[in-house]
């Protein structure tokens, strides 16, 4: 194994640990997949995060149809991380979990409207709910990448939420950002419900964020050594 591919698959388990540690997910409930040349690496299926070596993560042709290498089966979600890699170039990495308040509003099958300026990380001025599908199935997977045209995030109604970047770490901090918001909403909804902005404001917004902190390498510049966090930051 090359010495970019076994630090890419570090990098993995180092999130999957990660994303229990501050909450984002709860036991083996989420996945996390990142591009590899012409390959997709994905976390193994009902493997805990902790006992997770590197040989364990499974590899799988961009190409194929579901074909994969490695000692362990991946995750029952790879159709959706797989059909995503496919379909959208930009992007290098998904994180997928089922954490608390997106899951929540995915339950409700309750979109999250422009309640903070902060959405317009996500490409647009809302969160899409896709619709329900029995997981791991090509129906889910096309209902993700409907509620994906245009945006870096979802909820899965009645499953959970994903996020993804052009890296592992952007990617994993618009999951973070993804159930900030979904706690702001879910919070606001409880004291009489937001006062939402308009599309003038998420537009400006998103215009700044243009030229706003480090940019992100495309998925197929990426190098071997792990990439300094990218993207805006919240402000006070």
């Amino acid at each position: 194994m090359k010495k970019a591919e076994l630090s890419l698959r570090r990098e993995i388990i180092a999130q999957c640990r990660r994303m229990n540690a501050i909450g984002l997910n709860q036991g083996t409930s989420g996945n996390i997949s990142a591009r590899l040349g012409d390959r997709l690496l994905i976390t193994p299926s009902a493997t805990p995060y902790d006992t997770m070596t590197p040989e364990m993560i499974a590899a799988m042709p961009l190409d194929g149809g579901g074909a994969w290498e490695g000692p362990l089966k991946p995750s029952s979600e790879w159709r959706f991380h797989l059909d995503l890699m496919r379909a959208r170039p930009e992007f290098g990495a998904i994180v997928h979990t089922h954490a608390i308040y997106c899951t929540t509003l995915a339950i409700a099958r309750r979109p999250i409207p422009p309640v903070h300026y902060m959405i317009a990380a996500f490409g647009g001025s809302d969160i899409r709910v896709a619709g329900y599908a029995t997981y791991g199935t090509a129906a889910l997977s096309r209902a993700v990448l409907k509620a994906m045209e245009g945006r870096n995030a979802c909820l899965m109604a009645n499953h959970g939420m994903l996020a993804a970047g052009p890296g592992l770490e952007k990617a994993m901090w618009l999951a973070v950002e993804l159930e900030n918001l979904a706690r702001q909403y879910f919070n606001a909804l409880q004291i009489g419900g937001p006062v939402l902005l308009d599309e003038a404001a998420i537009a400006e917004t998103r215009k700044s964020f243009a030229g706003y902190g480090l940019r992100d390498a495309a998925p197929k510049q990426r190098k071997p050594t792990r990439s300094k966090p990218s993207g805006p930051r919240r402000q006070s």
